[in-house]
């Protein structure tokens, strides 16, 4: 059986949640109570639901996730690429908000 830790510091929670995404369709989600985050790519589910709930103190009831793959660009002649973004759909239990005008530091 697993051994679950149950000691999640503030500070590991606010370094898997790096922002908030605030675009047109997170913001229809959001009347579905789904948020939008952008998280570090080392992150489980199970880490970004005790991070949400321990930083913004409500009930979540599902994460989804998702890993954006940077694309090749071409800038000055020069071939790169766009860093990976993970991204977090948040679902929170009925009667749960998050005020979205405020800023994660």
């Amino acid at each position: 059986m697993k051994n679950k830790n149950n000691n999640f510091s503030a500070e590991r929670a606010f370094s898997i949640i790096k922002k908030p995404i605030t675009t047109e369709k997170s913001t229809n989600l959001q009347q579905f109570n789904q948020y939008s985050f952008e998280v570090s790519k080392d992150s489980n589910s199970f880490e970004i639901k005790k991070a949400i709930e321990t930083i913004f103190k409500v009930k979540v009831k599902k994460v989804n996730t998702s890993v954006l793959r940077g694309k090749g660009k071409t800038f000055k002649g020069q071939f790169g690429f766009r860093k990976d973004i993970k991204r977090a759909i948040v679902t929170l239990d009925e009667g749960n908000t998050i005020d979205s005008s405020l800023e994660i530091k």
